[in-house]
Parts: structure tokens; C-alpha cells; sequence
């Protein structure tokens, strides 16, 4: 193993077997016997199920790591595994330091006994002495936030206390890695804010291993995913491309029987030309500067060929546009596509993200087609045009993503789906906070007697 590498996963398999009916389980425990003994070739009673075939990949230290995928996958039996609390059928796992899990709800803990209990037994099978917990256990309480329940029988947790106790230990048993598997998804907003503030300061010096269906945490917290596809490693790569490919799986599963898709593989950058940066605009930040490109020839994602996205352009709206932004002025998106086909129910949409793939902000169709049918007839050009008020984005490179779609909310099919259709570009001089800043009129700050 090498010494950069903090969990090393080497050609791991993990095999099932299934039996039809009962008796199927019994007749595999005495009959092999029988027949290696009378010299008949022996028969099997069950089906094979590989949950994991063949996964290989390794995880550095320090890395935060992303594992998404299907129900099903085998995500939750690759962390067993890694863990030590599952065998595997073939491969090795090998992992260096304290690995600290919160795997399915509630494993680890005894129901009939109190939170305090399962405190010290959950933090002494991770080597803490008694003594080490005593200094700790205020901290954990602390917390875990469940109050007087910390001495109840955990059986009359809600999952949602369940998780706060069973993290709160993990978050002070000092691990040098530590694995997530999904069980965030149960917490209020106000712990999973508290958890995921932890997991950000803790990914600055040690290992996070994080499973979730929510593709934007895992943009949020890691550097590197993997995607799992009925046990295999189907792609491993940057959060970003990894998410967009099992979004694009996601709706060839979904969709793909109504209109067979299939991937846009890039060209080159267009040149360079909207929104030129100029030097100086009228406002508050005379420094800030907005700059938009087309990336069509270069965009990546799907089309059925049913119709085609032409154009996404960003401009300034009304008769005071600029060719530089500053955040706040009205602007307005414009989305233009061609139908190869009839559609009755045509819908254009964008989505703004920033670097790491997070969805900041976007909008679509959908309310002016429900409430204003527009049925198009093939080989017919449509714009959609979206006027809002621009917020101040902090410094760094913005993309634009667009599609088009027919359908309603609840029933659609993305003709053409586009990433990274349009790039922003912002520099200022002025501090921004948050993922995206509005324009305050006034800041005034007093004494009060």
C-alpha cells in the first residue's frame, strides 16, 4: 500500500448466494457431502449475486471522497467492508489509522440501553478508555442536543435523535477517517448544518469517505467521486463530471424508452464575445466586472434529436444596459432552440452553477406552458426569454446550463440538455459571502442610548 494513500481497495468482491426456497438452504448443507463421498459431481442449490465484482481505487489521505450510484449499487456494502464489519468474498481492503462509521441507523447501539451507555460502548469499541470518554462526554452531549433523553433507553429515540447521538460520537473519537453513509438524510436542518460544518473542518486534514444521493453535498464537500453501477466502479473523476454522467444515466433510465438519447461529446471553445469587460462602469464597485462567453461547441450532454438548443445569451435588460455587471441591475437570459419535430408542450429552462457544480439559481418554462399551451410545429425556432434582477456572485467562473424539454412538472423528457453552455466570469474588488450577495441600499451602523 502506498504510503500516500489512506484507504486501498484492491479488486474487492462480494458474493451472495440465493436460495429459491428453504429447503434449497438445506439441501446446500448436507448434499455436497453425499456426493463428494459417493464421487458425484456436485450440484449447487442457489443463484450467485455479486453485489461488488471486481472495485479497485483508492482514496489519499487527507481526500474527500464521494461514492454515488443507484439503490442497489453495492455503495453500502463496500463501506461494511471497509469498516471490517462485512467480509469480502475476494480482494483486499487495506486502511491506515482509526476508521470511525455511521452506517445504517442505529448500528452500533444497544436498544435497551440509555444514551450514556451507548456513549461509552459505541466510543470504546473505536479504543477509547473510560477515561478518555469522561473528558469527552460533556462534548458529546453537547453535541448530540437530545437533552434529557441522553439517559433513556435509546428504543424510544426518534431516527432523527438516533443520528445526533450516534454522530456526535463519531465526531470525538479522534478518527483519521471517517465514513458517511447517507444517514444525514434523516437530520433536521439545523443538525445537518451543525454535521456538515464538521465534515468541512474535519476534510482539511483527514480522510472523509461520503455516501449520498444528494449529488450537491458531494459537489459541496468532495474532491474526487466514484460512481458504483450494480457493483462495479462505472466512472471515477472529479465530483462534477462524475455527477453529470449519472445524471444523464439517471434519465436515460427514466426516459430512455420514450426517446433514446445519446451523449455530445465537446468541440472547441466559440470565441469569445459577449459582455466584453470595459473599463468603468457607473456604480458603487467601479473595480467589478462581469464577463459572459458562449461555450456551445464546447458544451457537454445529451440529445433524443428531437430539437436542438441554438443559442444562451446574458445580457443587460431595458435602455441603461451596460456591457459589464456589476450585481443587481435586471438582466435577462435568453434561451433559443430549433424543434425537429411536433411538440405540444415545448419547455426552455437554465441553471446557473458555480465551479464546484452546485445549482445557485436557474428557471424554466413550465408555469407559462401550463397556463399558455404552445404547441410547435417541426422545424420551428422558439426563444424563452428570463428577466430577473442579478445577484452579486462572489469572484470565480459561473456556467450556465440549459435544456430543452417537453412535458409538464411531473411528466417531461430533455430533448437536449446542455453543461457548461455559457461561462461567467466575475472580478471584484468588493468581498462577497455567501453563494451568491444582494445589492443593499444602506449600511449604517449606531449607538443606541
Amino acid at each position: 500500500m502506498s504510503s500516500e494513500l489512506a484507504v486501498s481497495i484492491e479488486r474487492v468482491g462480494k458474493c451472495y448466494h440465493i436460495y429459491d426456497q428453504p429447503r434449497e438452504r438445506l439441501k446446500q448443507f448436507v448434499m455436497p457431502a453425499f456426493q463428494r463421498a459417493f464421487g458425484v459431481q456436485e450440484k449447487k442449490y442457489f443463484r450467485e449475486f455479486w453485489a461488488l465484482d471486481d472495485v479497485s481505487f483508492g482514496i489519499r489521505k487527507g481526500e474527500a471522497l464521494g461514492i454515488i450510484g443507484r439503490n442497489g449499487s453495492g455503495k453500502s456494502t463496500l463501506l461494511q467492508i471497509i469498516c471490517g464489519t462485512l467480509n469480502s468474498t475476494g480482494g483486499s481492503v487495506v486502511t491506515e489509522g482509526r476508521v470511525a462509521a455511521l452506517l445504517e441507523l442505529g448500528s452500533g447501539f444497544n436498544p435497551e440501553f440509555t444514551g450514556r451507555e451507548n456513549v461509552y460502548l459505541n466510543a470504546g469499541l473505536y479504543g477509547l478508555s473510560n477515561r478518555d470518554i469522561d473528558r469527552r462526554f460533556d462534548d458529546i452531549a453537547e453535541f448530540a442536543d437530545i437533552g434529557e433523553f441522553i439517559d433513556q433507553p435509546v428504543k424510544t429515540y426518534s431516527s432523527g435523535m438516533y443520528v445526533r447521538l450516534a454522530f456526535a460520537v463519531i465526531a470525538h473519537v479522534d478518527a483519521d477517517i471517517l465514513v458517511i453513509d447517507e444517514a444525514l438524510a434523516v437530520g433536521d436542518i439545523v443538525f445537518t448544518q451543525k454535521c456538515m460544518r464538521f465534515l468541512r473542518k474535519f476534510k482539511e486534514t483527514r480522510t472523509l469517505l461520503f455516501v449520498s444521493h444528494d449529488t450537491s453535498a458531494v459537489l459541496s464537500l468532495c474532491e474526487r467521486a466514484v460512481w458504483l453501477h450494480e457493483g462495479r466502479v462505472r466512472q471515477v473523476g472529479s465530483p462534477k463530471e462524475v455527477a453529470e454522467e449519472y445524471l444523464q444515466y439517471s434519465f436515460e433510465e427514466s426516459h430512455g424508452h420514450e426517446a433514446p438519447i445519446s451523449s455530445i461529446q465537446p468541440g472547441t471553445d466559440d470565441e469569445e464575445g459577449i459582455l466584453p469587460p470595459q473599463s468603468s462602469v457607473d456604480g458603487v464597485d467601479g473595480e467589478a466586472a462581469l464577463t459572459a462567453r458562449s461555450n456551445l461547441a464546447a458544451s457537454k450532454g445529451w440529445t433524443t434529436n428531437s430539437g436542438e438548443i441554438l443559442s444562451v445569451l446574458l445580457e443587460s435588460f431595458g435602455s441603461t444596459s451596460h456591457s459589464v455587471l456589476q450585481g443587481g441591475e435586471t438582466v435577462k437570459v435568453i434561451v433559443r432552440a430549433i424543434v425537429n419535430k411536433d411538440m405540444d408542450a415545448p419547455v426552455l429552462g437554465f441553471v446557473v452553477r458555480d465551479r464546484l457544480g452546485q445549482e445557485l439559481f436557474g428557471e424554466n418554462t413550465l408555469d407559462h406552458t401550463k397556463s399558455n399551451p404552445s404547441p410547435l410545429k417541426a422545424n420551428t425556432i422558439v426563444e424563452a426569454e428570463f428577466v430577473f434582477d442579478l445577484p452579486m456572485l462572489p469572484n470565480g467562473q459561473y456556467v450556465v446550463s440549459a435544456a430543452l424539454a417537453e412535458g409538464d412538472f411531473h411528466d417531461h423528457v430533455h430533448h437536449h440538455f446542455l453543461h457548461d453552455a455559457l461561462v461567467i466570469n466575475v472580478s471584484s474588488s468588493k468581498t462577497r459571502y455567501g453563494l451568491v450577495g444582494i445589492p443593499f441600499h444602506d449600511i449604517k451602523m449606531r449607538s443606541v442610548v
